[in-house]
């Protein structure tokens, strides 16, 4: 969860759009309204730092009700890209056309392979044959180039969205600030946030919440990496085939106080590379490896197999994207295991003590573009189009984008929309949430305690959330600044220490070549074309 990066090559582009100013940013963001359309079972709770948590639904509304008043489009024909990990469903299916009936305008959705949409996109982007509406996921910005394509071939939304201006589409304005912050390029605001959440986090430390509690082990218990570490021995036992710690590297080593990526001493930055808290994050976890309480198929890097370790009992603790906790999980865990629960810890602290805290993420990793050759009124019928897409969770709108035409596409099983064999080939395969969708939420329909569980973890540790540097912010970078950036020779014996093939000792001296090979030269260009300029984004 870095600043967004966008590399643009040399210094011969004339297109740059650089970093945001905090006054740019402010007048470009739209004002934000909260939907009252829908009422959650679990409200959501506001934490640390403009944290809020998600909030929960245990039931799906019996009767969802419209935000949207008729169809919003004027008859339009356009066309889409979005990625698709899955079979792409035929074009002329009946999902599509009862969307586009209900949009009032025709969309021809262009779904295109998930595992190579990075590779497709530049192709596009190259000759200048965008569609008129493109997701581009954010960890791809460098790929995309998409600093440079915000000033070449996207259309600026600033003139419709900005301040009270979105309140024409109160969909739109329901989504949360940060999501919107993350569209914004040179001060205009030009992406279409989906799948955001004001509860940002990159990942967890999950557990077996039915075996520590069999032994009389609550979560509570474990407040510190050492408390976490004395779970080893009670949990390994090799003549059984069982460790208790899979990966955990990812999403532990910020509690040890380690910055997202930039941290401010005394007006002066400093990479996480050069804080002795980063050595310290990697002592722990070198013991770890070497105490063999770390599964060795985790050592030698199999990660494909973590959950069905995980799911069978070989391991008991491993670290894991927020998405990992879902209805599907609890159905696969509990195949494997009968009474199988997830749980997550609390953050975590070094010390004793201390109080816990944990950098923010982007508030999204979705964002799509309208086509800068787009009319102004082709703009609007857009915007109105999105308005609907983002309509609240259980709405008549949302309903409709994600499960289709009732009896065509899904039934209700117990009051929950549930798809028949044409609603998995044509809608389960999702296309437009990934043009614009409401805010996150949690809901996993039949299994409630999974919902109560997240929501309660959330609610937990939403007051220990904070705003890194740049959070947000999105940065064009030249290439070769761009490579340094990413550190990936670092990040190589970082993951050779934490599994304790390489000392730490290693780690410091490919820090030092780091150094000395780019690094203070990316810390520079940091300052001078970022810190000096735009500030820290706080």
């Amino acid at each position: 969860m870095t600043p967004l990066l966008a590399a643009c090559g040399g210094g011969g582009s004339k297109h740059k759009t650089g970093a945001n100013s905090a006054d740019g940013v402010k007048s470009a963001l739209p004002a934000f309204a909260a939907s009252t359309s829908v009422t959650p079972d679990i409200p959501s709770v506001t934490g640390a730092d403009g944290a809020v948590t998600d909030p929960g639904f245990l039931t799906y509304p019996a009767s969802p009700v419209a935000t949207v008043t008729g169809a919003p489009g004027k008859g339009g024909k356009y066309t889409a890209v979005t990625p698709l990990w899955g079979t792409v469903p035929p074009s002329d299916n009946s999902f599509y056309a009862a969307m586009n009936k209900a949009l009032g305008t025709t969309i021809e959705m262009k779904p295109a392979d998930g595992n190579n949409y990075d590779t497709i996109i530049p192709t596009m982007t190259a000759a200048k044959k965008l569609p008129d509406w493109i997701q581009l996921p954010t960890w791809w910005n460098p790929n995309f180039n998409v600093g440079e394509l915000a000033a070449t071939q996207f259309a600026d939304l600033t003139p419709y969205l900005a301040g009270d201006k979105v309140s024409k589409y109160p969909n739109l304005a329901a989504i949360p600030t940060g999501a919107w912050q993350a569209g914004i390029w040179g001060d205009k605001l030009y992406g279409l946030p989906s799948f955001s959440t004001g509860f940002s986090i990159a990942g967890t430390t999950f557990y077996r919440r039915d075996l520590l509690e069999a032994k009389g082990i609550t979560a509570d218990q474990v407040k510190t990496l050492d408390d976490l570490m004395g779970l080893g021995k009670e949990f390994t036992d090799e003549k059984a085939g069982t460790w208790a710690f899979d990966d955990v590297w990812t999403y532990l080593f910020p509690f040890f106080d380690v910055p997202n990526k930039w941290k401010l001493v005394d007006g002066k930055l400093v990479h996480k590379y050069e804080t002795p808290e980063l050595l310290e994050a990697l002592d722990w976890h070198y013991k770890l490896a070497t105490s063999g309480y770390l599964h060795p198929d985790a050592i030698a890097g199999n990660n494909a197999d973590a959950n069905t370790r995980f799911y069978a009992g070989k391991t008991v603790i491993q670290g894991g994207g927020t998405g990992a906790w879902n209805l599907a999980d609890n159905l696969s865990g509990t195949a494997a295991t009968p009474g199988y629960r997830r749980g997550s810890f609390n953050f975590l602290t070094a010390e004793a003590g201390a109080t816990p805290k944990l950098f923010m993420g982007s508030s999204t990793s979705m964002m799509s573009y309208l086509n800068a050759k787009l009319k102004p009124e082709q703009i609007e019928e857009l915007l109105a189009v999105a308005n609907y897409l983002a309509a609240p969770y259980g709405s008549a709108e949302y309903t409709m984008v994600n499960f289709g035409v009732e009896g065509t596409h899904y039934t209700r099983v117990n009051g929950v929309p549930t798809f028949t064999d044409e609603g998995k080939k044509d809608v389960q395969a999702q296309t437009y949430p990934f043009l614009a969708t409401c805010s996150s939420v949690i809901s996993n329909p039949g299994a409630d305690q999974v919902t109560k569980d997240i929501a309660a973890f959330q609610a937990a540790n939403a007051k220990y959330l904070y705003k890194p540097l740049f959070w947000n912010m999105n940065i064009s970078m030249p290439q070769n600044i761009a490579t340094v950036d990413a550190g990936q020779a670092v990040e190589d014996t970082i993951k050779d220490c934490y599994h304790g093939k390489k000392k730490v000792s290693d780690v410091q001296a490919a820090i030092s070549t780091w150094k000395s090979g780019g690094g203070d030269r990316l810390k520079q260009w940091m300052t001078d074309n970022v810190l000096s300029k735009y500030g820290t984004g706080q």
